[in-house]
């Protein structure tokens, strides 16, 4: 019998917050502007071979993650508010390059100018719906983190 225990968790919210040392305009160019994205979006040793936005409300986004060891991780959404330069939300799914849906996250990112810098919340709840979703989910935080490493270092190079 299976209890409700035994039973790997197919949601997560995490919600991760940075001092970024750019400032807003330019932190919002990093998550708006596909050149920019690419170059820093998704786990460490990742690349993003295809990565398309129309940052609108309803406009599309396309990211295809590659993994070092060449497996592509198909990411389609939809942008569903754009308040520049302050607040971005998207839907996002992850799939399998077959089409197969593992999981559907919500993101809200906030952009607050202090000082010169840019507090950056990312708040992002997923739901899964593939058995391998619990182990994805697991990876959120960790996923994220190293997504938020790889734009501080991103923005860095823009600064200079």
């Amino acid at each position: 019998m299976t209890t409700a225990s035994d039973t790997p968790p197919m949601t997560r919210e995490v919600t991760l917050t940075r001092m970024i040392d750019a400032p807003r305009a330019l932190v919002w160019a990093a998550w708006t502007e596909p050149k920019h994205m690419a170059q820093w979006w998704g786990p460490h040793h990742f690349t993003n071979p295809v990565c398309e936005m129309d940052v609108r409300p309803g406009g599309k986004l396309m990211i295809h993650m590659k993994a070092p060891v060449g497996t592509v991780y198909p990411m389609p959404g939809i942008f569903t508010e754009v308040i520049k330069p302050q607040r971005l939300r998207f839907t996002a799914y992850a799939e399998g390059l077959d089409g197969t849906r593992y999981l559907e996250s919500d993101t809200v990112v906030t952009f607050e100018e202090q000082g010169g810098r840019t507090k950056l919340t990312v708040k992002a709840s997923a739901k899964g719906f593939h058995p391998a979703a619990p182990q994805m989910l697991a990876g959120m935080d960790a996923g994220w983190s190293q997504s938020l490493e790889k734009l501080e270092a991103h923005m860095v190079a823009m600064v200079k």
